[in-house]
């Protein structure tokens, strides 16, 4: 049984990460073309209703994805209520966003959101008839499915953004191709759950699960306001061509989290739910995922810091040089965002949904609170105040972490601190060094080859890193 559930987290993780490396790819290839052809207001304009969005998907899906993960037995029944369910709650919510979409016109004193927000909005509609797939998908661990379909999904949203860009649709363009993706990820979630749904409105698992999904779905509600609040106020205070900057100093900082985040999303809660009457297992499942992540999440983020400025200019011109000291702030709290997704995954693997909705509360009231009052200030010293705040509260987190598995403070700083100064310090010095070349591409190239370089040589010795090349070795001989 801890063979056959260590050999299932570690291909969870493997296809998780190579998921996310192809999405980061991808977003990366497609991201230069669109950042090259597309302008900082086209940006803002989506940027500004992204906010809406999500959370209209997330009132749709209701945190039932993880109450189906979380549940001991699984029947047809209740797939088939979260199917009706989802459907029937995004549907009435597209009707409510289409008719306030001059409201939300007049919050950003931009008519032309109306008809681009009635568009856009269709995507959380079209992405409820995939909910139940998806939770199915999700808790049988099928990563290398899901990899699949968002590898496809991307491709042809991709080219079809692109495309669109091309011909001069502007903002469209970015819209279409969010509507295509989420078009082909549900219809690849269909082909491989081999779910269907049937005719029966029996809302009774519903309730039964309500309980425990209430808490994701006003904690996700939360964390998307969290999360895209800084458009929200840069919209409405600035202009759409400082959403636009800010959007894509994030997107950048997104794709770098989201390649440790998507990785350990793969496996940490059915993992961790499956251990969690062995508290003893647990804490070692979770220490060991808490130093892998460490030890992937420092390096990267602190990496994309240091090299925002020349990565920017490279790729999508220095018409976004302004968004790479955006990126280059993010980045910082961004290399603790994994640590923190990893802790809110205990909490719902544990039942704890209550503890995960509190402390996601808390802090984005705290963030909002801090924004509104920095704001006058301007865009860099509201994102010292995000970030700091962001990095504290896992003080907080760890908190619920030491009183649930008995895993204490000191013992957590010892297991992370090693990859923290490692991180710091190789990037100091591979900034360091690499400053001292004039030349942009010699530059970023030597950055990445000297931090690269030092931080091997710096890890390699230690447990996580012995581990994986076991691992890499063990299935390169299988293969």
């Amino acid at each position: 049984m801890a063979e056959s559930l260590k050999d299932k987290t570690a291909k969870g993780i493997f296809w998780g990460g190579m998921s996310n490396s192809l999405q980061q790819l991808l977003n990366l290839v497609f991201g230069i073309f669109l950042g090259r052809l597309l302008t900082p207001s086209d940006y803002g304009m989506v940027g500004m209703l992204t906010i809406f969005s999500l959370i209209a998907g997330s009132l749709q899906e209701s945190g039932f994805t993880a109450a189906l993960a979380n549940k001991k037995e699984v029947t047809h029944r209740d797939y088939n209520a979260v199917f009706w369910f989802s459907i029937m709650v995004s549907g009435m919510l597209y009707i409510c966003l289409f008719f306030a979409a001059p409201w939300i016109a007049d919050f950003y004193h931009t008519p032309a959101l109306v008809p681009l927000a009635r568009y856009s909005f269709l995507g959380f509609f079209i992405s409820s008839f995939g909910t139940a797939h998806f939770a199915k998908l999700f808790r049988e661990m099928k990563v290398k499915q899901r990899t699949i379909a968002t590898f496809t999904a991307l491709c042809i949203s991709g080219v079809t953004g692109i495309t669109l860009a091309f011909l001069g649709f502007s903002y469209w363009g970015i819209a279409t191709q969010n509507l295509c993706y989420i078009l082909i990820t549900t219809s690849f979630f269909w082909y491989f759950s081999k779910w269907r749904p049937t005719f029966s409105f029996d809302f009774n698992p519903i309730k039964e699960m309500f309980g425990f999904s209430f808490k994701l779905l006003v904690t996700n509600i939360f964390n998307h306001i969290n999360n895209n609040v800084f458009s929200v106020i840069l919209g409405k205070f600035y202009d759409e061509k400082a959403v636009g900057f800010y959007n894509q100093g994030n997107k950048w900082n997104t794709m770098g989290h989201n390649l440790i985040t998507g990785m350990i999303n793969s496996v940490a809660q059915p993992v961790l739910a499956q251990v969690k009457d062995d508290q003893e297992r647990q804490l070692r499942i979770f220490q060991k995922m808490l130093c892998f992540t460490a030890f992937v999440a420092f390096p990267v983020m602190f990496g994309l810091s240091i090299i925002s400025g020349e990565l920017i200019t490279i790729l999508i011109t220095d018409k976004w040089l302004e968004s790479a000291e955006i990126l280059s702030i993010l980045c910082i709290g961004g290399a603790f965002l994994p640590i923190t997704n990893l802790y809110s995954n205990l909490a719902i693997s544990k039942g704890k949904s209550d503890l995960y909705l509190y402390n996601t509360v808390a802090v984005s009231v705290l963030q909002l609170c801090a924004l509104l009052a920095f704001y006058p200030l301007g865009i860099h010293t509201m994102l010292y105040a995000y970030v700091s705040i962001n990095i504290l509260w896992l003080l907080v987190w760890h908190g619920f972490v030491k009183r649930t598995i008995h895993y204490a403070y000191f013992q957590a700083f010892k297991d992370i601190i090693g990859y923290l100064v490692g991180a710091v310090v190789v990037m100091m010095a591979a900034n360091y060094l690499g400053n001292l070349m004039d030349n942009i591409y010699l530059r970023i190239g030597a950055k990445i080859l000297l931090a690269a370089l030092f931080y091997t040589a710096l890890m390699w010795r230690s447990a996580i890193a012995q581990e994986m090349a076991s691992y890499l070795l063990k299935n390169a001989r299988k293969n």
